[in-house]
This record gives C-alpha cells, structure tokens and sequence, in this order.
C-alpha cells in the first residue's frame, strides 16, 4: 500500500484551517466537503496525521467508495472492498457510525447491519473460515452517504483526537481543544504576541496556544486504535512519528500568554490541565473580573468564549457581562478582540460591530466568530546602519 487515501473530519465552516495543516504535513488534497478534508499519502500519513493535526476530529482510512441506492447494492458494492487488505484473520471490526444525507438508505442500523455482513462474507471467501474469533486489534468502520454516494473509512483514531489527554476534568460550558486551535489559526496570533483569555474557563485556548508557541504536537500524549494494526503500520512507524514531534519542541521560549476566569475553583482547573499539557511554565493563569482585563502591552489579542447563557436564568446576566466585556476592551486601544459565542446580541451589548463574522457549528449548536480588529503593529526595522 504505497499510496493511501486519507479523510479527516472537522468542524463545518474549518475545513480550510484543517486543508491548510495537511498541506503544511506536505501531503496532496484530493476533496474538500462540509465537515472533511481528504488527502493522499503513505501509511506513514496515518501516524503523522494522527499525532500532529490539531484540528482534525479523526483520521480514516478510506477502503472505498461507490454509488448505492438499494440494500441489495450496498451489500455487493461493500463485499467487492478488499477488505483483506486491512482487517487480519483475528481482527475486530463493525460499523461504528453510519450518516446518511439526501440519500434512499437512511435507517443507519439497517446501513451497519448489512455492511457488517458483506464484510463478514468477503472475509469468509478470503480466508477460507466460516466463522471469526474477532479477538485481535478493532477496525471500526465509519460511514458517510451522501446523495446516495457511499465513503466507507477504518477509524485509524479511536477516541476523538479532541481527546489530548491533558483535560480530564472540564469548566463549565467548555470549548473543544480541536475548535480552540482551529479559532486560534484563524487569527494573526503567533507565539511572540500577547494573547489573553478573559473567560478561560479550563484553560483550553490558553493551552491551546501555548502548545502551538512550543510546537508541541497535540497527539504526542495519547494512543490511538491504529497502533495496534500491525498487519498495517509497523511500530516502527510510530516511533519515528513521536521522535519527529519531539525534535520539534521548542523547549526554551517565552510568551505572553493570560488566562483569567471569576471562578477560583476553575482557575484551579485549568493549572493542572495546563501542567498536564506540558504548558504551565509559558502560561498566567488568574481569579480575575472581566471589568479589571488590562495590560500594559500594546497589539495583543483577546480569544475567548464568554458565556452565553446555556440555562434560562442565566441569560439575564449576559446584557450586563457583555457590555462589561465591551468597556475593557475598549480601554486597550491597539487590541484585536476574537470570540466565539451563540448569544445573538452579543455585538449590541458589546458597544461595537464586528468587523468579521463567521459562523461557525459547535456541534449542533450554531455559533458566530466575532473579530474586532486593532489596528497592525509598525513593521520591525531589521536593518542594520554603518558604525552603529
């Protein structure tokens, strides 16, 4: 298998951060569709993808695609996939998901039930058994149909790759630490600017940002299910891929990077995630008012996601917040201001319109990315006179 397809799902409206990252891997797009990105690559794609992409939700290996419209024809489309190829004689292997859209096949179960048994007949033809163990390593299937086109991907991932492992315990209404990084990339921010969260909650764009800073890659600590395809990936594989993220990491930087929230307990929180992350030294985290957000530096960036009022009696309080939000920010004259909320008036409340908006789905929820823009610090004078 020399050359392999990829498809990494992502939140929609961020597929273009996510196709910016895959290319930066120095991997070939082949499609981009609401809510996924495909690309080619060698096998060595599958551990690179999964331990340095901070965007993407997951990492699948396409075993292939076709056109069905009937039960019938997608029990014989799914049985002519090699399906050897990928799943070993013991292998462990179901349709974990099915989505369908704008197709004749809807009922997912029904979906999973006859693929599982298409598969099951092609491996019997393959590998002469009538009936398998399944207690090697797991090959979970997912599926897409889309107008009656069928992808079919092996979850090489398992657990969402939002999963980093360093936020075990979470703030109230927390933000997704593959949204975080996505938000983040879409602003001007660098490691060598300020950044403060006033709402950090558990600390995830704080977090977020300090690991991009150090170049740390967000799957270093973690596994995945396609380590333990060794009929695929050789270990070898895996090892070079974590060898590689920690020749990246840039031990000795510093940052400016704030994070404050109201709450104590959260603050507390979002420490110890950040220790987990391998972050604490490059971040100050603070039981802080939104009213007393200041600092002294110049051109900083404020990306946060302020509350919005997931409980009724919490949105009385949300007019006052926001315009409170507003009044500091004002008071740092050179600052760009980015955040991400689902409260429609935030923009009113704020005492300024936005100057980008984009909308975004935080899972079934539909959020809007308001950006404030300051103005661009003057351009460094790198030259060099005579005698000086």
């Amino acid at each position: 298998m020399d050359k392999i397809e990829l498809i990494a799902p992502c939140h929609f409206g961020l597929e273009a951060v996510l196709k910016r990252e895959i290319q930066a891997l120095g991997y070939e797009i082949s499609s981009t569709e609401d809510g996924r990105v495909s690309f080619y690559g060698d096998l060595s794609a599958v551990c690179r993808a999964n331990i340095f992409l901070r965007t993407a939700e997951r990492v699948l290996l396409k075993a292939g695609e076709f056109k069905a419209e009937t039960f019938d024809e997608l029990f014989e489309k799914t049985r002519e996939i090699p399906w050897e190829n990928y799943i070993p004689e013991n292998g462990k292997f179901w349709v974990a998901k099915a989505a369908s859209v704008k197709s004749k096949l809807f009922s997912p179960s029904d979906i999973q039930s006859i693929m599982k048994k298409a598969i099951v007949r092609r491996l019997q033809s393959s590998y002469h058994k009538e009936w398998f163990e399944e207690d090697g390593a797991s090959y979970p299937l997912r599926v897409f149909l889309k107008k009656d086109m069928v992808t079919v991907g092996i979850d090489t991932s398992g657990i969402s790759l939002h999963k980093r492992g360093y936020r075990e315990v979470s703030g109230k209404a927390p933000i997704t630490e593959t949204l975080a990084a996505a938000l983040i990339m879409l602003t001007p921010w660098r490691g060598d600017r300020i950044l403060v969260d006033p709402f950090c909650g558990s600390g995830t764009f704080p977090i977020e940002a300090a690991m991009m800073a150090a170049d740390i890659a967000p799957g270093m600590n973690r596994s995945f299910t396609a380590e333990d395809w060794t009929n695929l990936l050789p270990k070898k594989m895996w090892y070079e891929a974590v060898d590689e993220a920690e020749s990246r990491i840039k031990a000795n930087i510093e940052t400016d990077i704030q994070g404050y929230d109201i709450d104590g307990d959260v603050i507390r929180i979002a420490r110890r995630n950040a220790r987990e992350a391998g972050v604490d030294h490059l971040i100050h985290f603070q039981e802080r008012n939104v009213r007393d957000l200041r600092h002294s530096g110049k051109y900083g960036f404020i990306i946060t996601n302020p509350p919005y009022g997931e409980r009724l009696e919490d949105k009385k309080d949300l007019p006052q917040l926001y315009r409170t939000f507003g009044e500091s920010f004002a008071g740092l004259d050179t600052w760009s201001a980015y955040m991400i909320t689902s409260y429609e008036d935030a923009q009113r409340y704020f005492g300024r319109k936005a100057d980008k908006n984009r909308k975004i789905y935080n899972g079934m929820l539909k959020t809007y990315f308001y950006q404030f823009l300051g103005p661009k610090p003057p351009k460094k004078n790198n030259s060099r006179m005579d005698g000086c």
